[in-house]
């Protein structure tokens, strides 16, 4: 209820006037932020290619390292790295196959240094020791949780061993997973683009370095990566090489057949402009059968909140005046 007792009105205990000036302040600091974002906006791009750029002029440089040191930076390596690789190796539990599988993984992820896949594997081993342990200790050895039972402690400790050892490898899934869902986004447009390129007559770097400026801005993952592959075509001996790096870094099929699609035009000299036109109508039609099955499951996927959360309001809506009139009236008959 509104009291006039005060100077200013007050509702539910508080003051109308200073919440009102307090929502007030936020929504204008609010506009205010927006306002700025939108003008002092950066592209995502620029500082990603400066850096590929500087990288390709130290390639075709031909610059080496002479101290071990500046060859370390070269190489994205650190003393870190090399002593845990030392102590895994040590240990005769760092495997080149787990080791190029981690590898991949963390390109999958959008992770370039592959000497990260040294700390995944070290991670693997110290975390579920680090979390078994402190779960231990917290549960058997402290009594925090005294009211839990002896197999809810079991099961929060086995809990802690597992998150501790699949934690990593769930969290690159998860980054690739999201990574992937931006470049499969993205590449109907891009190939489009591209087939433009083509016909308007730019060579294959060309066209990549350009599909990369123009959807470096909407798709930030799909320019870097087509900024990449054009810088490799420009330096590496072998253009088969770039097309097989792109996809090595994506977890996809269908830059899969891009590259493939790719690597024939190059060999055998097939129009590329016709091959593209066509990877870039299934692609489409790819997308849309996606979002016709999103849309189809939409219903069975509505039932429950239907169920639970809008039918009961639209019960009592609905037959609450009723109810209410009825025990009116009986009420009233007595």
């Amino acid at each position: 209820m509104i009291s006039q007792s005060s100077s200013n009105p007050t509702l539910l205990g508080f003051d109308v006037v200073v919440v009102g000036s307090i929502l007030a302040g936020l929504a204008a600091f609010a506009v205010i932020m927006a306002i700025y974002a939108a003008v002092t906006i950066r592209d995502p791009m620029a500082k990603r290619v400066k850096a590929l750029e500087a990288r390709r002029d130290q390639l075709k440089a031909g610059i080496v390292a002479s101290g071990a040191k500046k060859r370390a930076s070269l190489l994205r390596k650190s003393d870190t790295t090399e002593k845990v690789k030392n102590r895994l190796g040590k240990m005769n539990v760092l495997e080149a196959g787990q080791l190029a599988a981690v590898q991949q993984k963390l390109a999958h992820a959008g992770y370039r240094n592959k000497e990260l896949a040294v700390i995944i594997i070290g991670l693997r081993m110290v975390l579920p020791i680090v979390l078994g342990l402190s779960s231990f200790l917290a549960i058997y050895v402290f009594e925090m949780f005294p009211d839990w039972g002896p197999m809810t402690r079991l099961g929060v400790v086995t809990g802690a061993l597992l998150l501790g050892y699949k934690g990593p490898e769930i969290y690159l899934s998860n980054q690739a997973a999201k990574r992937s869902a931006e470049v499969q986004k993205g590449l109907p447009d891009a190939l489009d683009l591209l087939v433009i390129c083509a016909e308007a007559g730019l060579t294959v770097d060309a066209a990549f370095n350009r599909v990369a400026k123009e959807l470096g801005r909407a798709y930030p993952e799909l320019g870097d990566e087509f900024a990449l592959t054009a810088i490799e075509l420009s330096f590496l001996n072998e253009r088969k090489q770039a097309f097989d790096n792109l996809a090595y870094r994506n977890d996809l099929e269908a830059v899969k057949g891009v590259v493939t699609t790719m690597i024939q035009t190059e060999r055998y000299g097939t129009p590329l402009a016709s091959a593209l036109r066509v990877l870039s109508a299934e692609f489409r039609n790819e997308r849309m059968m996606r979002a016709e099955e999103k849309a189809a499951r939409l219903p069975a996927i509505m039932t429950i909140p239907l169920i639970l959360f809008i039918l009961p309001v639209l019960f009592i809506v609905i037959l609450g005046p009723a109810a209410c009139s009825i025990t009116d009236a009986l009420i009233n008959r007595e």
